[in-house]
């Protein structure tokens, strides 16, 4: 079975968080059960964009923090880092560590950021699309992988959580690469869950105490709901975060990808919940993205036809001019190139735009809207 605890927990003080992720890990066995002491740990965080915490789009200081002390007891060293979007550099991570309030958790706890921004080429024999990749050096050399993830909607995936979160492990710039070769969400889908296996983390604890809804991972709206929860699992941490959000998880993509590999049953019946019941603690109106495809079905008709007619059931960005500030982030991420900056700000190629939406979910000041079709709100 794989073990999801839930746990209630509505603040981010730290009397309640440490108190519930305390019940977390017992609920899973103890932390000794997967972290050695005298290890080294490193903390992958979900540090996608330079935001504060109170924006809710990257995991907060608050989690970390409890997090970072139970493994000092342990006499574990500490690396707390991620590879956000964007340059994957020394000046970059210090401005994202500093805006996202982990810098000062850091500094407190005496433990190391994580500013090695080496990159290493592994083989990942198992893997379906990446035999290859290219990750993120101390990922490697750590003993242990902690997952620290947010509970969030997402654009063009649907949901991130523990699978997505670790797309983080590939260095900057090349995740416009990855984003460029599978612009099919079921290819980078497959990639995600490639990398997924790859990191193994041991743990992945999920900050839902309050989540994003709507057009997330960075431009959505924060949504109170009030839990932690933490497993070996971060494909089955996926699944009950999915149903405490009244998402059905059969529609989110990783988790497709997950049922199709057999890493967890169609049913769901080898995923067992310990600590609080979920039912008490779903929300049924929260905010999903409406991003439809007509996946089900491939191999019926053309592939090509299947490509034109999810590309347009995915929408388009569009520029909110009154919002941007014409900085040109979203043409330095956007990895076709089919941004380009004119005298009005950007302006996007959309015959050759992939959908992959780095520009909505890169733009520091929420201006790019997604427009989507009427009829995708009718496709179940």
């Amino acid at each position: 079975m794989k073990n999801v605890s839930l746990r209630s927990c509505n603040s981010y003080v730290y009397e309640e968080v440490n108190l519930q992720v305390d019940k977390l890990i017992n609920d899973l066995g103890g932390l000794e059960k997967y972290i050695k002491r005298n290890s080294t740990v490193f903390i992958k965080l979900n540090l996608v964009i330079k935001k504060r915490p109170d924006e809710v789009a990257t995991t907060h200081p608050m989690v970390l923090k409890v997090i970072a002390k139970k493994l000092l007891e342990l006499g574990c060293k500490v690396i707390v880092g991620d590879s956000p979007g964007g340059p994957y550099t020394k000046s970059s991570l210090k401005g994202i560590y500093k805006t996202c309030g982990i810098e000062d958790v850091c500094n407190e706890l005496n433990i190391e950021l994580n500013y090695d921004t080496s990159e290493l080429k592994v083989e990942n024999p198992s893997g379906k699309i990446l035999k290859y990749m290219t990750v993120i050096k101390p990922i490697m050399e750590a003993d242990h992988v902690i997952n620290i993830c947010k509970l969030k909607t997402h654009a063009m995936a649907t949901f991130t959580g523990g699978v997505k979160n670790l797309f983080g492990v590939i260095p900057g710039v090349k995740k416009a690469e990855y984003h460029f070769k599978m612009p099919e969400v079921v290819d980078f889908t497959e990639a995600l869950v490639d990398i997924c296996s790859f990191v193994s983390p041991d743990i992945t604890i999920m900050d839902g105490i309050i989540g994003m809804e709507g057009e997330g991972p960075t431009a959505g709206v924060p949504r109170k709901i009030g839990v932690l929860l933490a497993s070996p699992s971060p494909y089955a941490i996926d699944v009950v975060a999915c149903n405490l959000i009244n998402l059905d998880p059969n529609k989110v993509p990783t988790i497709q990808r997950c049922i199709e590999r057999k890493i967890i049953e169609k049913d769901f019946s080898d995923i067992c919940i310990l600590g609080e019941k979920i039912e008490d603690k779903i929300i049924k109106d929260f905010k999903i993205p409406s991003n439809k495809s007509i996946s089900f079905l491939r191999g019926i008709i053309p592939k090509k036809l299947e490509k034109f007619v999810n590309k347009k059931l995915a929408g388009r960005p569009v520029i909110n001019y009154k919002k941007c500030v014409k900085c040109g982030e979203c043409s330095r991420v956007c990895p076709p190139k089919v941004i380009s900056m004119k005298n009005n700000g950007p302006n996007i190629d959309l015959e050759h735009c992939i959908r992959c939406f780095c520009c909505h979910e890169l733009c520091p000041k929420k201006a790019v809207d997604l427009k989507r079709p009427l009829l995708s709100k009718f496709l179940k």
